[in-house]
């Protein structure tokens, strides 16, 4: 047994999150829809006690009969033992050595299918285990359902994105409830050429019967490697919500969403408005689903997927995770709760009362509680070991850096390695507390000091990609000279030196910050003059801002006026 890999999968299990905020958002990009021809999916972590951390399984082989205990993602808690695989594949984050990613939403569902006593397979170790034992998207597919059907599937309704260098999946499932083992689910390809998402809403409607050819079900899984094959369902999906229940009707007009997560007010709000607002940055016909993304006309679903209106490329999906819902009727920067400074964060809860009246803050892609976020790009013209670069950042989206991992590399920076602080273990030396004393600062006065950080994100994440091409190029040279091995060394350390680089550079900034911004002023330091030993920063004072003061006098009338001089 390899006693690194089995320690490393129990400290990662064991440091997960006791606690969950239903908040993750997946874009999904297929190779026709892309700039280059990559492949690529997107995720945030987004939990408050979620703490952002740079996962790592090395590749290795294990001895028959080697058995996995399996530890609750969320929590650490035992689950049970499973048998391993003869050989597991190298995974950094959440994409592996054979440029396979795997990222969810939790939409929860019925709530009488949330419990399952004595099933092993959560959602989180579902992906993990999935992107160990994986060289495509497809047998990721069935390595997931597999497993849920051996050994019981232990959490709520999920939605996944799965990718590798050729095709992007969405995969929805949810369990069976108690005295059932194992979920219901569907995963259908993405057409090439087009886009898809989803965010903590079941979006999979009705789908395509079994035809034996370009849909099939589980007792056919085998047949899922065929490459005609779009669609592919749990084969009582259908049937277990008949009997439930839950569903009345010819089978060609069921839908899994309406069925088992059918979408309400706040799943519309909180939910699908991230898609909508990913969709409407890149078609221009998604206005005429406001009414829907904003809760008012639930009937007026959106699409599970669209044909943008031009090709993404990496740096879009950064972007996409970075939206607030600006240029929308909701943007969080422009209404009260956004005070003085433009703020587009709300603290939770995210609903509240007045008057026995509820209201409803809103929830965007970007959010402070982000754990980690990432791009994963999958190449399928370079060959595994070069073409899989796992874009990674911790905390909020909007604030972070993201960082070229390869998905090959041996080694993850000491910056961002698990061990390395803890959601209640601070240190200086770790890259989510830095990037954390930095978006929260910015948070007090965002419309100033966010600024600084998009100019300085802008240009390392430019000067990344640029690195990133340069060094793919010469490490491709590399493994088709027959030296694969150099080329994985060559892509770790640039990969290392990227992590740890960026949190020394965070460090400074924050310095750098915090000196200028600190006590509410915006100070500039200027030279020191001729005959001067020191002399002072430049400094302004820029207040709260016309608007913000005309709100105060409307509101208070005469109660902060001035009626005699202006004092000291």
């Amino acid at each position: 047994m390899n006693i690194r890999g089995f320690l490393l999968f129990v400290l990662l299990m064991a440091s997960a999150v006791a606690f969950r905020s239903y908040g993750c958002t997946n874009f999904l990009i297929t190779k026709g829809a892309s700039t280059d021809g990559s492949t690529m999916i997107s995720y945030s972590a987004d939990s408050h006690v979620l703490y952002g951390e740079l996962y790592h399984w090395p590749a290795a082989t294990w001895p028959e009969g080697s058995m996995l205990d399996v530890y609750e993602w969320d929590t650490g808690k035992f689950l049970g033992k499973i048998k391993q695989a003869s050989q597991t594949y190298n995974v950094v984050g959440n994409m592996n050595e054979y440029q396979v990613a795997i990222g969810e939403t939790t939409y929860g569902g019925r709530s009488e299918l949330g419990s399952q006593s004595g099933a092993i397979m959560d959602y989180g170790s579902l992906i993990y285990i999935a992107l160990q034992r994986s060289k495509t998207a497809r047998e990721a597919i069935k390595v997931i359902t597999e497993l849920m059907a051996e050994y019981g599937y232990y959490s709520s309704g999920e939605s996944f994105s799965i990718s590798d260098p050729d095709e992007a999946w969405i995969l929805e499932l949810i369990g069976k409830g108690e005295g059932e083992k194992g979920a219901v689910w569907v995963a259908l390809r993405i057409p090439d050429g087009y886009v898809s998402a989803h965010a903590n809403q079941a979006r999979i409607t009705t789908f395509p019967l079994a035809d034996g050819v370009k849909s099939i079900t589980f007792d056919q899984i085998g047949s899922i490697f065929n490459p005609e094959v779009e669609c592919v369902y749990a084969a009582d999906v259908i049937s277990f919500a008949k009997t439930k229940g839950f569903f009345e009707g010819e089978d060609k007009d069921f839908s899994f969403s309406d069925t088992y997560a059918p979408v309400d007010f706040g799943g519309a709000r909180f939910c699908e408005v991230r898609v909508w607002a990913m969709f409407r940055s890149i078609n221009a016909e998604m206005d005429k689903y406001y009414d829907y993304a904003s809760g008012h006309n639930l009937k007026n679903r959106m699409p599970l997927w669209i044909k943008p209106d031009r090709k993404i490329s990496v740096t879009d999906m950064m972007d996409f995770m970075r939206d607030h819902l600006e240029g929308t009727p909701l943007d969080m920067s422009k209404d009260l709760g956004a005070a003085p400074y433009g703020n587009p964060y709300r603290w939770r809860p995210l609903t509240f009362e007045v008057e026995g009246e509820t209201y409803c803050n809103e929830r965007a892609t970007a959010t402070q509680q982000t754990g980690f976020v990432f791009v994963a790009q999958s190449r399928s013209w370079l060959p595994d070991p070069v073409g899989g670069i796992f874009w990674f950042g911790v905390d909020d989206a909007a604030s972070t850096v993201f960082m070229p991992m390869f998905s090959s590399i041996t080694r993850v920076p000491e910056a961002f390695a698990v061990g390395n602080g803890s959601i209640m273990d601070f240190s200086f030396d770790a890259g989510f507390w830095v990037f954390n004393m930095i978006s929260n600062f910015a948070y007090t006065r965002y419309n100033v000091i966010h600024p600084e950080i998009r100019e300085k994100q802008v240009q390392m994440e430019k000067n990344f990609i640029e690195q990133a091409n340069t060094i793919t190029s010469k490490a491709k040279d590399l493994a088709e000279d027959n030296k694969t091995r150099d080329a994985v060394n060559l892509l770790t350390d640039f990969s290392v030196s990227a992590g740890n680089e960026t949190l020394k550079e965070w460090q400074g900034f924050y310095a750098y910050l915090f000196t200028k911004y600190m006590d509410g002023n915006i100070k500039t330091k200027v030279d020191v003059p001729e005959g001067y030993k020191y002399h002072t920063p430049t400094v302004e004072q820029p207040g709260y801002g016309a608007e913000w003061y005309k709100r105060i006098v409307d509101e208070t009338g005469d109660h902060f006026k001035m009626t005699g001089g202006a004092g000291h």
